[in-house]
């Protein structure tokens, strides 16, 4: 969050698992207040899942070059 800049950002992944067994990808992302945009993908296990997962905070990691403001990183259970 840049508030002089007027940068209000938030990026949310969750993983679950549907009752088929697949493995439920949601990515939510947008200003900070805001309904913003999302994106829901399937894998069939788990190993795909944490592997796009894992290229997306990548992607995010480098968010302050990009954008000049870091995202925190908060993990909940």
């Amino acid at each position: 969050m840049d508030t002089a800049r007027n940068i209000r950002r938030r990026y949310r992944i969750d993983m679950t698992v549907d009752l088929f067994g697949m493995f439920i990808v949601d990515l939510r992302w947008g200003r900070i207040g805001a309904h913003g945009q999302g994106k829901r993908l399937s894998f069939p296990d788990r190993a795909a899942a944490e592997l796009h997962i894992a290229a997306t905070l990548r992607r995010r990691a480098n968010a302050e070059s990009r954008i000049g403001v870091p995202y925190r990183h908060q993990s909940h259970s």
